[in-house]
């Protein structure tokens, strides 16, 4: 005996025009034409092999049968509206688990407020962090957003980049440490100096590439303190440890408390764009959207 072929969407049309009471009050509150609902519901009938109801010109009278599978099918429309609610409710306010890839220099720059934030907003939204400078798979480790700080990102058809900020790149030191050095007047001036230089993901050195309308100078100090750590290379620099190449923004509470001060002040690194980085570029969750929306609103702040 092959088994039936039923679908769901029949059965919960038949649940909508017996609670409707006719075939014209159905047909107003589910959008099809009368003859789309007969149609549908009479072969729902050849399929199960029995009538469901009875019709007459002024009203539908249900089998025995009918009766029976009335309750299937009302279950199945009480499931598609729960369902539509959840789908609705989730649309509206965040919820569930995002896994978020950020650089490591987050984790002592910005994070904690960040998140500290986040969850205060959106208590039923649970984090996962992953901070390390490795470039990660968001499909195949299925992250929800990586955070990336680079000039451009190379393409990828399957991840959709946003910009977040542009950061602007200076040269800083602590005052004592200059008074005690002497201040750089030219980029040349800066090999005579401790450099506290970062380590890319690669191990290597990050060059200080200045730039000065059409002047332009690229190297390191001879003396280099290296670390792939930037927080913890801004935080030597406060201390009088040598000079460091930070952004703007993160410099600035630094300044505003006398603790670092623009080493050649006309010269400038090149700008870090922040990416957010999510796979594809539809239907994504409310999660991902209010997270997005919240680094932006900090690192504007």
């Amino acid at each position: 005996m092959s088994a039936l072929k039923l679908y769901a969407n029949d059965l919960i049309l038949f649940a909508h025009v017996i609670d409707a009471g006719s075939f014209t009050r159905a047909s107003e509150l589910t959008g099809l034409p009368k003859s789309t609902l007969s149609r549908r519901l009479s072969e729902l009938e050849d399929e199960l092999g029995e009538r469901l109801m009875q019709r007459s010109t002024r009203r539908l009278v249900l089998t025995d049968f009918g009766e029976s599978i009335l309750e299937h099918a009302r279950r199945l429309t009480d499931e598609t509206e729960a369902a539509a609610a959840l789908a609705q409710h989730r649309q509206v306010t965040p919820y569930g688990t995002l896994r978020v890839s950020l650089p490591p220099e987050f984790r002592e720059l910005s994070i904690v407020q960040v998140v500290s934030e986040f969850t205060r907003r959106y208590p039923n939204v649970r984090l996962e962090l992953d901070l390390s400078p490795r470039r990660v798979d968001l499909i195949a480790e299925r992250f929800d957003v990586a955070v990336r700080a680079a000039s451009q990102l190379p393409d990828d058809n399957a991840l959709v980049a946003r910009r977040i900020t542009t950061q602007y790149n200076y040269l800083y030191a602590n005052p004592a440490y200059l008074k005690r050095t002497g201040t750089p007047q030219t980029p040349s001036d800066l090999l005579e100096h401790c450099g506290l230089a970062l380590v890319t993901s690669g191990g290597e050195q990050q060059q200080w590439r200045l730039t000065n309308g059409k002047e332009h100078w690229e190297g390191l100090p001879v003396n280099v303190l290296s670390a792939n750590s930037l927080g913890l290379q801004q935080e030597l620099a406060a201390q009088g440890l040598g000079i460091v190449a930070l952004s703007e923004r993160f410099a600035q509470p630094l300044m505003d408390s006398g603790r670092l001060q623009r080493v050649l002040p006309g010269w400038s690194l090149p700008q870090t764009v922040i990416w957010c980085v999510t796979p594809g570029r539809r239907l994504l969750p409310q999660r991902t959207l209010a997270f997005i929306e919240l680094l932006r609103e900090f690192l504007a702040e």
